[in-house]
């Protein structure tokens, strides 16, 4: 092994190689290496997370005692939070060398974006070095000095903020009235202040230079110190005042010159006096000054400023990043390929109030599986991770807006998206689509309602200027006119910094022009129109009298329908159905409203003679979802003998023999197999097969099963995923509903069955349990009985089948 690593152990995994370990961390791979210290990808199976672990060399003549300081230093300093700094999850030693586990960020530094891309725009530069100093300001009020700013101690994340890393390594500001020891302060040449490369204290000043220094690098395009001999750099540093060239882009005004130099004065006392008056000199140059433009690369670059200012404004204020960390959190968890249905759970169970209502939620008529959902593994597995993030981020949107001086308005916009959403995803019978619809449907108006919560007055000045009875004008151009942007530029500028997927921030920017005759190909900008037509009608329900919305949603729906490829009257059922569970959802979310307000007529079921379900489409067979059987009259013909009452039992073991076997290394398909034999021998089934999608050819294959002659029919499964008309197989697994067909020689059903099937197993009655993770189908449990309508289940069967099926599922993730 290499000198870096000779303490790390060797274990085996699953005896086909070896790995790497520290502790109880799997390294993989180095992300990077420095002169002091190398840098892991590594993976915690305790928490089930990537991690990057920094493994400290220890200095020259350090002792047990130097080095349990430093930990015991590292493990204080680690407790400064901020969304601009990289968390350390752990400090600890091993083998006399530290460790620090932080919290791995898929990015680049900005030390390589400036090696890519040179010289930084001026107000990309600014705003970057804002969030540096957010960062620092916080740890500066916890008495917390970095002592080694530079662009590869900041990382960018997927949503283009800085975050600064190595706080870990940090050192306490030196009391005023301490008697002990100046100590060493340290850094990195070129980047440390005339004052550190003295070996004074460490200070805040020191991260003043130290910042001031990275923005000037910025704004170059290159290192501010170029000197390759480090002595020289370092005398240069403490005697000589460093300074801008004059050659720099005419985008770098006086202005930010001046703040830029001021940063970087030699003598500590003409610095900023703090990070946060650096700050407040950075927020007053973003600060658009003007009222016109004159070109579009001057209108996008004013734009940007001003998006980054109103974004700085939100930032200060006091819920803000809390509420943009738990966004971000809840969208990693849900996109990443390496997170269990286990870390989810627990991220959400932090929060108490969050999970309570999200299992209110995820019970309530709008997500509702069948049977009681009680456990937040139990609901991401049958939600599924995009179902369990549209849930989280409308109840964490919520929980954010409880502004009492503001409350009604808040809640009549929150209600107006939420609405938006409900219709959107009853308008996309494809489950992934639908998904997309509702959240997208729902952050279309992000912006209208985060400056409704967080900037009040500007809203009222928007809402007067639209509703003004002399000149009333478009809500794009009033609050273009009152915040420098629109409503749409902020709301996808938030996403953005959010980390919300492109599909989402796409579908958040409204298509523009007259909608298309027929349904876009692209099914993202079909959403987008999709979208757009929910909002308007979301619009309507809030505003509109009662006794006109049915005609005003009707021209609408004529409007719109071609370009979202339905039927109008397939608009007027959605919107009805999305109307009575948005009750629902309100329910649970615990919303109350004034009587008599708009929200309240939101909320106000529509007529009994509107109320009649959608009409079922070619492609719908929501009549054969699977529920509990009501025992009625007999089916004619051949009947069934009964069942036995044991069959919970049977399930119940099964379930539990499961789910011990997982718990130690496991095989797939052996788990495979006693899901399969569990259900297998307590319906008495004839048939069971187990089917998986083959991604060469996006088609569902069957692979094994159990049963009489099942071997000749296993080859037979065929089910192709992308097909124009998708069989009733196809449907059932791209749409995730779990299905009981009793009587497959029903006209309806006879003529979408797939030919293989009518002339193989051809099975009067049988179940579908499709596999999904993350919306996407991979598989499908099939059952038959060759005896008409011979399959009935009470309600605590068909919950333990689902549970079988979500094990099959559970596994699936913990095996990849």
């Amino acid at each position: 092994m290499t000198e870096s690593t000779f303490f790390l152990n060797t274990v085996a995994s699953g005896g086909a190689h070896s790995a790497e370990t520290l502790g109880r961390f799997e390294l993989r791979r180095i992300l990077g290496k420095g002169a002091q210290s190398t840098v892991w990808l590594a993976f915690d199976p305790r928490m089930e997370r990537e991690v990057a672990i920094k493994v400290m060399r220890p200095s020259d003549g350090s002792d047990d005692k130097s080095v349990s300081q430093w930990l015991q230093e590292a493990r204080s300093v680690s407790r400064v939070t901020h969304p601009n700094i990289v968390p350390v999850y752990e400090a600890d030693i091993q083998g006399r060398q530290p460790y620090l586990v932080f919290e791995y960020i898929a990015g680049s530094t900005l030390g390589h974006m400036i090696r890519q891309r040179g010289a930084l725009p001026p107000p990309e530069a600014v705003a970057l070095m804002m969030d540096v100093l957010d960062a620092v300001v916080m740890a500066h009020a916890a008495g917390v000095v970095h002592r080694d700013i530079k662009p590869s101690n900041i990382l960018m994340d997927a949503a283009g903020r800085a975050r600064v890393m190595d706080f870990g390594i940090a050192a306490r500001i030196k009391d005023s009235n301490s008697t002990g020891p100046a100590t060493p302060s340290g850094g990195t040449v070129g980047y440390m202040s005339p004052e550190a490369a003295n070996g004074e204290a460490p200070s805040a000043t020191m991260d003043i230079f130290s910042a001031g220094v990275v923005l000037a690098e910025m704004l170059m395009g290159r290192p501010l110190i170029e000197e390759r001999d480090p002595y020289r750099a370092i005398y240069r540093v403490v005697h000589d005042q460093l300074m801008l060239p004059a050659n720099l882009s005419s985008d770098v005004d006086d202005r930010l010159r001046a703040i830029t130099m001021r940063a970087l004065a030699r003598d500590p006392k003409q610095r900023f006096s703090s990070a946060q008056t650096f700050l407040s000199a950075l927020e007053e140059w973003a600060k658009p000054q003007g009222s016109t433009a004159v070109s579009a690369a001057t209108r996008a670059s004013e734009s940007s400023g001003t998006l980054e200012f109103l974004l700085r404004r939100m930032r200060h204020k006091s819920d803000f990043p809390a509420l943009s960390d738990s966004v971000v959190r809840i969208q990693s968890l849900a996109t990443s390929d390496t997170e269990s249905v286990n870390s989810v759970t627990n991220e959400i169970l932090k929060d108490v109030a969050l999970t309570n209502k999200l299992l209110r939620l995820v019970n309530s008529a709008h997500y509702a599986r069948g049977g009681n959902i009680s456990t937040v593994s139990r609901a991401v597995n049958l939600v599924g991770f995009n179902g369990i993030r549209n849930m989280a981020l409308s109840l964490v949107l919520l929980e954010h807006m409880q502004d009492k001086t503001h409350a009604g308005q808040l809640k009549e916009e929150y209600l107006r998206s939420l609405m938006a959403g409900s219709i959107g995803g009853e308008l996309c019978p494809v489950m992934r689509e639908s998904e997309e619809a509702f959240i997208g449907a729902m952050f279309q108006n992000l912006g209208r309602l985060l400056v409704q919560f967080y900037f009040p007055e500007e809203a009222a000045q928007v809402r007067s200027l639209v509703q003004s009875k002399r000149e009333p004008v478009t809500e794009v151009s009033a609050s273009i006119s009152v915040l420098g942007l629109s409503f749409e530029e902020l709301g996808v500028g938030i996403a953005k910094s959010w980390g919300l997927p492109q599909n989402i921030q796409r579908c958040m920017r409204k298509p523009t022009g007259a909608p298309p005759t027929a349904a876009p190909s692209d099914s993202g900008e079909r959403i987008r129109w999709i979208a757009m037509a929910s909002n308007e009608i979301a619009d309507l329900l809030l505003h509109c009298d009662p006794k006109e919305v049915d005609a005003r949603v009707a021209l609408v729906t004529q409007k719109y329908a071609k370009s979202m490829g339905v039927a109008p009257g397939d608009v007027h059922a959605a919107t009805v159905k999305a109307r009575q569970k948005l009750i629902d959802l309100a329910t649970a979310m615990e919303i109350r409203v004034a009587p008599g307000s708009a929200a309240a007529r939101l909320l106000k079921l529509p007529d009994a003679h509107d109320a009649h379900p959608p009409a079922e489409t070619d492609a719908s067979f929501s009549s054969f979802e699977l529920h509990a059987t009501n025992i009625g009259a007999p089916v004619a013909g051949p009947v069934a003998p009964p069942k036995s009452s044991q069959v919970a039992d049977i399930l119940s073991a099964g379930i539990q023999d499961i789910t011990n076997a997982m718990v130690d290394d496991f095989k797939l398909t052996d788990v495979l197999r006693m899901i399969l034999e569990a259900m297998y021998r307590a319906m008495e089934f004839d048939r069971i097969i187990f089917c998986m999608r083959d991604a060469k050819t996006e088609t569902i294959t069957g692979r094994f099963g159990l049963g009489n002659a099942v071997e000749q029919y296993v080859k037979g499964f065929k089910i192709p995923l992308k097909a124009a008309t998708p069989d009733l197989f196809g449907v059932v697994c791209i749409k995730g509903v779990d299905t009981m067909i009793s009587d497959a020689a029903e006209e309806r059903i006879a003529q979408r069955l797939p030919d293989w099937y009518r002339k193989g197993i051809n099975a009067p009655t049988f179940l579908l349990l499709p596999l999904q993770i993350k919306g996407s189908p991979f598989g499908l449990i099939y059952a038959d009985k060759v005896t008409r309508g011979a399959l009935e289940l009470d309600e605590k069967e068909l919950a333990l089948l689902r549970t079988l099926r979500n094990q099959a599922v559970m596994a699936f993730k913990q095996s990849t």
